[in-house]
């Protein structure tokens, strides 16, 4: 067992060193030159050569009484690309034709499953291959819950359903999180999306089912924490989903699920156990694709404003992911190229898309829809602030504000 979890800091909450290099990165402006000069209004200012290498990159123009700060960015491109999580189908070597595309991208992080994951050496060395071609900091998440959602199995880890671990109370939650997240690190994996905090009661068939830990919402409360510290210990980020709770009709991969439950609803118990996670710092939440008509109207969570008001009311300040935006609920409104943009203007911090073949179509449809005026700038550079925050970066000379 590990120490205290409330003592440990997983490494991607470490502040970057001071100036450290983000990889990839084209700059859309040339460094500024020792010695440069600005007149703006008759007032010059100049940039002495020792502070041309700081790594503070907003030069401050006064204009009357008022400052100015010029803020230096990445281009758009390679902001839009450090908002995309994608799979890799196919790919369990980092040669493999697909990473081009994505390094070309330069892409925020990459979603392992079971068909990425053969034995240990193996995905080993495609972790660390992916992160020698798209860059150290890469984020590397692996869908993994245990039970029937287990993309690690072929790694000899059997970890128990969520509702088989909630009837043996906490501690075996909190063991089960500790493997999950030992397996995880051991191979180079930085990011679990887990644990399920949606509450059920339902068979355990049933899209969530045995993938619930139960339908109290305390209890599922209790489970979910320990769960989650289990998994940090190993010095690996969480992710709580599918916010704000996976309730109603139909299945989000087949096409739309509608819950009726009302906001009183939500918060007197969906909302429980997810409250839980963020006031024990959970670093991701996935945004889940059901639609509540009663809090939001006809929007799945993943695209409505309000849902991701409602997760920062909960005092949430960390990377908000949609969960994957090729399921049916998504394709059969918007396709590729408008979907990530109108997630992440709703409040989407990371956009989860499997089809990793598409990742030019998706940073393609983020850029024009900030020079179209559709994403505002802002709420772009908002999300890749929170998206570097989580891979350890320092966000100055990448994003304003």
């Amino acid at each position: 067992m590990v120490g205290d979890p409330c003592e440990y800091a997983p490494k991607h909450l470490q502040p970057a060193p001071s100036g450290a290099p983000l990889p990839r990165l084209r700059w859309p402006f040339p460094a500024l030159a020792a010695g440069l000069v600005v007149s703006v209004l008759g007032v010059v200012a100049l940039r002495p050569a020792d502070q041309a290498a700081a790594p503070d990159t907003t030069l401050a123009v006064t204009a009357g009484a008022a400052p100015i700060d010029i803020c230096t960015r990445a281009s758009v491109e390679d902001r839009a690309g450090l908002v995309l999580v994608v799979g890799l189908p196919g790919v369990t070597t980092a040669d493999h034709p697909l990473v081009d595309d994505l390094a070309s991208v330069g892409v925020g992080g990459v979603m392992l499953r079971d068909e990425n994951i053969r034995d240990e050496e193996q995905v080993t060395e495609l972790v660390a291959g992916l992160r020698h071609r798209l860059g150290q900091d890469l984020l590397v998440a692996v869908d993994d819950e245990g039970g029937r959602v287990s993309s690690m199995r072929a790694l000899d880890l059997e970890v128990a359903s969520a509702r088989r671990l909630g009837r043996q109370g906490e501690d075996a939650a909190r063991e089960a999180g500790e493997e999950l997240g030992a397996l995880a690190a051991s191979v180079g994996i930085d990011w679990v999306f887990a644990p399920v905090a949606d509450l059920d009661a339902g068979p355990s068939s049933g899209v969530i089912g045995d993938r619930s830990f139960g339908a109290d919402p305390d209890e599922v409360a209790g489970l979910v924490r320990a769960f989650a510290r289990g998994i940090r210990s190993a010095g690996v980020a969480v992710t709580a989903k599918h916010f704000p709770g996976h309730g109603g009709e139909g299945d989000p991969h087949e096409g739309d699920t509608v819950d009726p439950t009302t906001i009183e609803g939500l918060v007197a118990e969906d909302l429980v156990p997810f409250r839980a996670l963020v006031d024990d710092g959970a670093e991701a939440v996935m945004v889940g694709h059901v639609i509540y008509p009663a809090v939001w109207g006809d929007l799945p969570a993943s695209l409505a404003p309000r849902a991701y008001g409602l997760l920062r009311d909960q005092g949430f300040d960390g990377v908000a992911v949609t969960d994957a935006l090729g399921m049916g609920a998504i394709q059969t409104r918007h396709g590729f190229d408008e979907a990530p943009a109108l997630a992440v203007a709703a409040g989407a911090d990371a956009v989860l898309v499997n089809q990793g073949g598409e990742v030019a179509r998706l940073r393609d449809g983020l850029v024009a829809a900030v020079r179209e005026g559709r994403l505002d700038e802002r709420r772009l550079d908002e999300a890749g602030r929170r998206v570097l925050h989580l891979r350890g970066q320092d966000p100055t000379g990448t994003v304003c504000g």
